[in-house]
């Protein structure tokens, strides 16, 4: 048993390069906290976490400021900080499902949200958890991801890619001119967000005059890494779309275009409160916000999504890994998407991506990351992080090289950063 005798917590305001825009709003800043736990043996770890409330729960971040709601978030981190200190834990995965829904619960009452979002909770728990999974990792000797997994969930990530395919993001500000130039870089994997502001019928039109300049503009390049070899198309509605027949139409307008074929997912176009079939839209449906825990995942599976988004970096490792066994074992792939992380919460990311099989119709992995489109200071944020410079952190025409160094180091998650020591006073 490992016993925490101490927690602390501290966090910085990062500005983005410009408004990011999703969900029908927009944020201007992205909060980084870091959660400290030190256990009875004088042993400590840091853990980091990105707040997403736009993502989390998009009332939230409506009904307050911007720095409101992430504060209401970090306040949910430090309420399950006290939870634990001085508790005893064997497994970073019973802690957090013994706190969860208790950070939950608090964050209800905070926002004045009765029906606030799993996701809201789970995304604040991010740094803590990581805490927990390091602390166990040094009480118990442990210096790689593979060991780190427990044995049951070791059958989903039992792949390893030799390459993965670094998705770019396309929020709605972003200009055609830079879609282009990403792919003159070498990228070939995009995610285009879709579901615009406004009502349902201005959306689409917006949606279908949006892909169509995008096909127009890059949907003849070709590419080595899918099946058909022809670039593939990634959107994101982030449950925008109220019903099938709305999202039809999008469909139907991108045969009429000639970009249909290239579509490989649609990741969460329906509101999760809107439970259909959804096998027959001739497209991979994936479920992202809606699956909050590996109970919400089986539900989606079974009403035909074709796919889960893996989310280490906003749901925690610990219901990640729930995610991903039950999409395995019911045949469902997978992929890690993003939260615009910074780039060490990346490398946790990329060791779930590493490990996943790859989605039907593609030859590599997949590991959306936007936190280099989006952050002002990504680069001074790049310095953090001890590996800074690797060759596995960078894209090489569009992918991550993953060789043996990478998997020996395990993306360098294990490795303490100075910057985030030193926001508690303290160096290596």
């Amino acid at each position: 048993m490992i016993k925490i005798s101490a927690v602390d917590s501290n966090f910085e305001r990062e500005p983005l390069i410009r408004p990011f825009g999703f969900k029908g709003g927009y944020m201007r800043e992205i909060w980084q906290s870091a959660a400290r736990l030190e256990s009875d043996t004088g042993k400590h770890a840091v853990g980091l976490c990105t707040h997403s409330t736009l993502w989390s729960d998009a009332s939230v971040f409506e009904k307050y400021s911007e720095a409101g709601s992430n504060a209401l978030m970090y306040a949910m981190t430090e309420h399950g900080l006290q939870l634990i200190k001085g508790r005893s834990f064997e497994s970073p995965i019973d802690l957090l499902e013994d706190i969860w829904p208790q950070v939950l619960e608090y964050g209800k009452t905070i926002t004045g949200n009765p029906d606030l979002r799993e996701t809201f909770a789970l995304n604040a728990l991010v740094g803590v958890d990581n805490a927990a999974w390091l602390l166990y990792a040094r009480e118990n000797g442990i210096k790689n991801f593979d060991t780190l997994i427990p044995k049951e969930f070791r059958p989903a990530l039992a792949f390893r890619h030799e390459k993965i395919a670094g998705i770019p993001l396309f929020a709605y500000a972003i200009p055609l001119k830079e879609i282009v130039q990403a792919v003159c870089e070498g990228y070939f994997f995009m995610k285009i967000k879709i579901g615009s502001p406004g009502e349902p019928e201005k959306m689409l039109e917006w949606d279908k005059a949006r892909i169509k300049a995008i096909h127009e503009a890059i949907g003849a390049t070709e590419t080595a890494y899918t099946k058909n070899g022809k670039i593939p198309y990634y959107f994101d509605a982030n449950g925008r779309y109220p019903d099938k027949e709305t999202l039809q139409r999008l469909l139907d307008y991108t045969r009429k275009i000639g970009a249909f074929d290239q579509i490989v997912l649609v990741e969460e176009p329906f509101p999760e409160t809107y439970k259909a079939e959804v096998s027959d839209l001739g497209v991979r449906i994936a479920a992202d916000e809606s699956a909050h825990t590996d109970r919400d995942a089986l539900e989606r599976i079974q009403m035909g999504y074709g796919a889960i988004a893996l989310k280490a970096i906003a749901k925690t490792l610990s219901m990640t890994l729930k995610i991903a066994q039950v999409a395995h074992e019911y045949g469902t792939p997978c992929f890690c998407a993003d939260l615009t992380v910074n780039p060490i919460l990346v490398e946790w990311n990329k060791n779930v991506a590493a490990r996943l099989a790859p989605v039907p119709g593609l030859e590599v992995g997949l590991l959306e990351t936007n936190g280099h489109q989006n952050y002002k200071n990504w680069k001074t944020m790049q310095s953090y992080f001890p590996f800074d410079g690797a060759k596995w952190t960078k894209t090489h025409n569009g992918v991550f090289e993953l060789d043996e160094n990478y998997y020996a180091a395990s993306g360098g998650i294990f490795a303490n950063s100075a910057h985030y020591e030193e926001l508690f006073g303290e160096g290596l």
